[in-house]
């Protein structure tokens, strides 16, 4: 079978990330790629690991293809400091680019998903001298205080180079938001808005469990907080709900105990809060759905208006409604009583008012939630709702 990259007619989708798992970015490039591949694009995902070659991914649907590889363009487990800032700074791309100077066709289109400054510039490089328009897949707008250093360290500088000067210069933009959309439009360029998506449809869907009346509520906190999400906030109020007599557990799945006790301010776990540390993607999810409401609580910063949860979704395609404040466009989607309830702030007290409500909610009453959740995800949050949207847009994108 002729490879994916050998065709006329393929799309490179290319950063330093990591593919098809591991993290926000693995999952925010794997629906791009299978939104295209179910529009009848061939994809390959260039990605920042080492190893491995050429791989079909297995989940993508439709007409098209998938392929992935790695270009090691991430530093190697153990690395020094040197060789790190060599690869940030001097040869940040230089793998892939020529990777793509290698392939016997040049792609439609390159998707550029990150990678800062360093690796922006090489990629916008190579696709003008190849005439080849380049995308960007912007998906944060950082904030000093989100990179270790602040506000004149050379991560943030990065990044602010490649949001101002370069994303600004490629020949479009998928946002996930619509706060970049609007903010990449004041530039003239063709914009398409796409949040983080996923297979919905091929997730399993509503758990079995049917809670009883009198069951405790359970909760469920599954990702990695940084700087974003307010976990400490969140194990605060179950544990002020429940010294008052209410039952609500929580398990908190991707920080360890010794983070969660961290954010706490050296505070120990409370009774009602179970710690599970990290999970396998499929025991995350299997988490999630047996959960009757993920918690999700984001100050409302520039960088989470930028932004777009990818937990979010995820937990309405498992069939779990959300409690959250209503940070980015989370207010598109869920609409308070229906797919979760909408948490009138980020505090303590905002929180233990709505998990309140929660508990007054009838066992039948958080069943149509479920549903609600699960059909929202099904019709906004599957890949293949956005593939013929995607596909229109590279045709109208030119070098």
């Amino acid at each position: 079978m002729t490879q994916t990259a050998d065709r006329a007619d393929w799309v490179a989708i290319v950063g330093p990330f990591r593919f098809p798992w591991g993290q926000a970015s693995s999952r925010r490039v794997h629906g791009i790629a299978c939104s295209l591949a179910a529009a009848g694009r061939h994809v390959v995902v260039a990605c920042g690991e080492h190893g491995p070659g050429l791989t079909p991914l297995p989940e993508a649907v439709g007409p098209g293809s998938v392929s992935y590889l790695g270009m090691g363009e991430i530093p190697p487990v153990g690395a020094g400091k040197i060789d790190k800032a060599v690869r940030a700074w001097w040869s940040w791309g230089a793998r892939t680019v020529r990777w793509l100077d290698s392939r016997p066709t040049r792609p439609s289109h390159v998707v550029l998903y990150n990678g800062d400054a360093p690796y922006a510039a090489r990629l916008r490089s190579w696709c003008r001298r190849n005439a080849v328009p380049v995308i960007a897949d912007v998906v944060d707008r950082y904030s000093p205080e989100q990179l270790r250093g602040g506000r004149f360290a050379p991560p943030y500088l990065s990044a602010l180079l490649a949001f101002r000067y370069h994303y600004p210069r490629c020949a479009g933009v998928i946002a996930v938001s619509s706060y970049l959309s609007d903010h990449f439009r004041g530039y003239g360029l063709p914009v398409l808005r796409v949040p983080p998506t996923l297979d919905a449809r091929g997730l399993a869907g509503l758990a079995d469990r049917r809670p009883d009346e009198g069951d405790a509520v359970r909760l469920v906190y599954a990702g990695d907080p940084g700087r974003k999400d307010l976990v400490a906030t969140i194990v605060r109020a179950v544990r002020q709900v429940n010294r008052a007599g209410y039952r609500v557990e929580l398990r908190v799945v991707g920080p360890t105990v010794e983070r969660v006790r961290e954010l706490l301010g050296g505070e120990p776990v409370p009774a009602g809060v179970r710690v599970l540390g990290r999970l396998p993607q499929q025991e995350v999810w299997a988490e999630v759905r047996e959960a009757d409401f993920s918690v999700l609580l984001r100050p409302p910063t520039r960088f989470n208006r930028a932004g777009f949860p990818t937990k979010f979704g995820e937990s309405l395609a498992n069939g779990t409604p959300v409690i959250a404040n209503l940070t980015s466009d989370l207010g598109e989607y869920l609409t308070d009583g229906v797919e979760g309830l909408v948490c009138p702030d980020h505090s303590v007290d905002g929180l233990v008012e709505t998990l309140h409500r929660a508990l007054r909610l009838s066992v039948e009453d958080r069943c149509l939630m479920r549903k609600a959740a699960r059909r929202r995800a099904l019709e906004a949050f599957d890949f293949r709702i956005h593939a013929r949207a995607l596909t229109d847009f590279l045709d109208s994108v030119r070098h």
